[in-house]
């Protein structure tokens, strides 16, 4: 068919890839072109096959599905991500999406979700698993401050580490990425916040800590 979705599957645990190609092939346009059980494997069937979409365990061997999907971007592959995991802590959550996650699946719902997931990231949307989603929307945390409204998911996060008095260094060698890239993101975070001043930064990272979720 000209409009299969094809998809990857990667996951150390058979049963798990058992159980997701059979939910996923029960649904009409969709198909399993492959499944790894290792990250090292995963890359190389998404050079070799360039699926549609991948669904990455968070937690392989050889390389975990976050150093797939670095590798993705690096390659420039059109290939969209969904990652599978146990983990539910936002900042899990958030880190997927910022190394290019279209999706996120907590494996306990995964069988249930899967097919609207891969739905919706083909369609050029985001899913994010309702377990993950409820969680949210109950922890609520801090009001989100008007001032950072319009940053990104990464200069968030950046600006998180900045109010824990980390350096660009340590922030780069904690997110995987050159520490002049964080020194880009800090120039941009100045810029759209409308500060300037070697220490301007870190003051207004400090006095709004809890508010850039």
């Amino acid at each position: 068919m000209a409009d299969e979705i094809r998809i990857l599957l990667a996951d150390d645990h058979p049963v798990v890839r058992k159980g997701l190609r059979y939910c996923i092939e029960e649904s009409a346009g969709l198909k399993v072109v492959g499944e790894a059980g290792d990250g090292e494997a995963a890359l190389a069937f998404i050079r070799e096959l360039r699926p549609h979409v991948a669904i990455l365990d968070i937690d392989m061997p050889k390389m975990d599905g976050l150093s797939v999907a670095r590798e993705i971007a690096r390659l420039k592959l059109d290939t969209k991500i969904i990652f599978l995991s146990l983990h539910r802590d936002e900042d899990m959550y958030r880190t997927a999406m910022d190394l290019g996650g279209q999706g996120y699946l907590v494996k306990d719902s995964a069988m249930q979700e899967v097919v609207a997931a891969v739905q919706t990231v083909v369609a050029g949307q985001r899913y994010l698993s309702s377990t993950i989603a409820m969680q949210l929307l109950q922890g609520g945390g801090a009001p989100e401050d008007p001032l950072t409204r319009d940053l990104t998911l990464s200069e968030r996060r950046i600006l998180r580490l900045i109010a824990d008095g980390k350096s660009s260094k340590e922030i780069g060698a904690e997110l995987s990425i050159h520490y002049r890239t964080v020194e880009n993101h800090r120039t941009n975070i100045c810029r759209k916040l409308g500060i300037e001043g070697a220490n301007a930064l870190l003051r207004f990272a400090v006095q709004h800590k809890g508010s850039f979720r």
